[in-house]
């Protein structure tokens, strides 16, 4: 009741008008609102003008790389006789390039962007390797995807002895990137320690129930096309970049993580930022467990020694409802593997 005859008394609210530090203090009040609106709007203008910047200087990139590829690649399929191997080296490079530029910037970019910059990379491959086998005869060109038999194990040795011979050469069957990595193996223990190596992207493609084992720091981890494998690998600098992968178990640390096509997989990981999936099911996470010696030094100078809980903080970008997407799960505990070991002899 005294607040009513209060403001329906006109003397009191004109007395209180007129008292200076009453004004003074309304001024200032008015005055914070003012400059936090402006800070506030100061904020979205400058969060959401990099993300506009960075896509747009990625897509004048990517655009101007692919154009430089398939120009030079149309002239080599035109004029074969005016090219050696080493343009074509030159040309896988390029595509490497492009490889690098997606990684490294897919976390930040639209989901459509990397699906088509996937696709756009897959195409300038097969455009490639239909220009290497014209260019180079297959009896004269020597692709690596074979290579390393002795690390086949005896169960594979002896497969691969009672198999009838394909009816085309295995050496026409893919034109390996000079990106270092394995491609085209099925079987097989894979491994790789890149300790003491200027190492930059290791990619991981075509894999058929291997098991790969990677030690050191990498500056990125391309993974396409995996099937029944188990993928063990030291911190990434960068990111990892998963498309295509089915019944698999990776154990992973990196910066960023973005996983496409996953079908019941199992992830265990170590992300500085929320990993991300898209147009995957049957995916489960956990922590990651690996170790070899020296991995304590690996993860701190990739700034990946602490755990941040961020291999649970799944973003499913096909899944825009409020509830929890039926795509990922965590790994129940009793499921999970314990701490797994890897050595440099493990081949």
């Amino acid at each position: 009741m005294e607040n009513q005859s209060d403001a329906s008394n006109p003397s009191l609210m004109s007395k209180q008008d007129l008292d200076p530090s009453i004004h003074k203090k309304h001024q200032a009040m008015l005055e914070r609102l003012s400059n936090r609106h402006q800070a506030r709007a100061r904020s979205k203008e400058s969060d959401s003008s990099p993300s506009f910047e960075s896509t747009d200087s990625f897509l004048a990139q990517f655009s101007e790389l692919k154009r430089s590829i398939t120009s030079e690649l149309t002239q080599i399929e035109q004029t074969p006789e005016s090219f050696t191997k080493s343009d074509l080296d030159n040309v896988s490079a390029r595509v490497s390039e492009l490889e690098k530029l997606v990684a490294e910037n897919s976390y930040h970019l639209p989901s459509y962007e990397v699906r088509a910059s996937l696709k756009t990379i897959a195409d300038l491959k097969e455009f490639l390797e239909k220009v290497a086998l014209k260019l180079v005869p297959r009896k004269k060109f020597s692709f690596k995807s074979k290579a390393s038999k002795p690390s086949l194990p005896v169960a594979a040795v002896k497969k691969a002895d009672n198999e009838k011979p394909d009816s085309v050469p295995n050496e026409t069957k893919s034109f390996v990137l000079d990106t270092p990595g394995f491609r085209d193996r099925e079987e097989e223990v894979l491994v790789e320690n890149l300790k003491g190596k200027d190492m930059g992207e290791f990619s991981l493609s075509d894999l058929v129930a291997c098991d790969v084992k990677l030690m050191g720091r990498s500056r990125a981890i391309f993974i396409h096309r995996l099937r029944n494998c188990k993928v063990y690998a030291g911190p990434s600098l960068g990111s990892v970049l998963i498309d295509d992968v089915e019944n698999c178990v990776f154990v992973l640390a990196s910066h960023q993580i973005r996983i496409h096509n996953a079908r019941g997989c199992d992830f265990y990981l170590r992300v500085r930022s929320r990993p991300i999936i898209e147009d995957s099911n049957s995916v489960r996470f956990a922590p990651y467990c690996l170790h070899y010696d020296g991995i304590e030094d690996d993860l701190r100078e990739s700034s990946l020694d602490e755990e941040t809980g961020n291999w649970q903080n799944v973003d499913d970008f096909k899944w825009l409802r409020a509830v929890q997407s039926p795509n990922w799960s965590i790994l129940p505990e009793n499921e999970r593997m314990s701490t797994f070991h890897i050595s440099s002899v493990d081949g």
